[in-house]
Parts: structure tokens; sequence; C-alpha cells
């Protein structure tokens, strides 16, 4: 079961919200990006993240420059994720929705420091955005995971929040002639274009072109 604290104790659409921590689970596994969401110098940023999840703890990476990954260590910080399914199209502009699923965690981050959890880290992250591709390409040198900040943030608090099905009209709007029902919205990987510097004879391997 998912925590439940002040922060992730929803106020409205309680209905919507999911308990269950494979919930949790499949919304972060289903994703590619995260928004991460810290005060930097006394100001709210949110910036668009890589990430991936091995059990209980989600590992975000950026350059050891970055300000959002700085400021992610200097007090807590708030981690989304979130998958749009449909636009909810109700009889009434008020009752206008959408069909989505979404996750919400609450933490604070720790530096990832010792050499084999941040590998196996990088590792996780990569296999987020394309599985299977950490065995097929050249591993990072220690320059390059020296050069990559990686922070551990904890799922101890978290919040789920889904929404499916039609709309909810009131009562006396569900007779107006008016069209209503949801548009479906669907993402799809294309074909694989090949870098113009592919050297001749390498075909589109299994991970990548599985996905196409």
């Amino acid at each position: 079961m998912l925590s439940t604290t002040p922060r992730t104790t929803l106020k409205r659409a309680k209905d919507r919200a999911r308990t269950d921590r494979a919930d949790l689970y499949a919304v972060l596994d289903a994703g590619l990006v995260c928004h991460l969401g810290v005060v930097a110098g006394g100001q709210p940023m949110v910036i668009p993240t890589g990430y991936g999840r091995r059990d209980d703890t989600l590992y975000l990476h950026g350059s050891t420059g970055a300000t959002s990954l700085r400021a992610a260590l200097d007090g807590p910080v708030c981690v989304t994720v979130t998958h749009l399914d449909g636009i909810v199209l109700a009889r009434s502009a008020f009752h206008h929705s959408a069909n989505y699923r979404s996750a919400m965690i609450y933490g604070t981050a720790r530096p990832v420091e010792d050499f084999d959890e941040r590998l196996e880290a990088l590792r996780v992250i990569t296999e987020q955005l394309a599985p299977g591709r950490w065995e097929a390409v050249r591993p990072p040198t220690r320059k390059e995971i020296a050069a990559t900040a990686v922070l551990a943030l904890p799922l101890d608090e978290a919040s789920v929040k889904v929404r499916q099905g039609p709309p909810i009209d009131d009562e006396e709007d569900y007779d107006l002639p008016v069209w209503a029902g949801v548009l479906p919205l669907t993402v799809g990987w294309g074909a694989p274009v090949p870098d113009p510097r592919l050297a001749a004879g390498i075909a589109v391997p299994a991970h990548v072109s599985d996905r196409g």
C-alpha cells in the first residue's frame, strides 16, 4: 500500500486515488520523462528529467553542473509523471475533463556516490528509455560517470491519481443535443531513422525494431 500523509491525501476527486503500490510502479514504469520540482535560489523550478526505477528507488540524472540537481540536494523535492490518455468531452463546458494516470512523489534526494550503484542507476535510466539498449552499447567510462550527477529518491511518500471513463454530466444535461464522449489519445513509435554516419551493414537491432 502507498503511504498516507497530509501531502499525499487527496482533498478533491478522492475516487481517483489509487492506493496500491503496484499502481505507482505502473505509472512510473510506463513513463520516459519526469518533472522534477525544486526551489533554486528562492525561485521554484520544474525541469523535465530522465529517470528510472529500481524497486522502491527512483533514480534521476543529469550534468553535474545542473542547477536543478544541485538544488534537489538542498531541500525537499517533488517529482511527477503524467500520462494523458484522452480528452473527455462533456455536454457542458464545466464538466470537460481528461482521462489520465499520474504519480507524485515527495521526498529528500540523496547523491549516489558509490561507483557500483551509480553505474547501476545509469543502466536503469538507460533501460527506462530503451529496454535492451544497455547491453548493446559501449558502457560509460569512469570519466563519463564522474561528469554525471545521479540522485536517488525513495518512493516512501507518493500518491497516484487515475481518471478513466466517459464524461459525468449534470443529470439535466443528458438530454441536450450535444455530442459527448472521449477522444482517446495514443502515443506510438515511428520507424527507426538511422544515423547518417551509421556504418554500412548494421541492421536495426531487435530491441529497437520491436518498438517501431
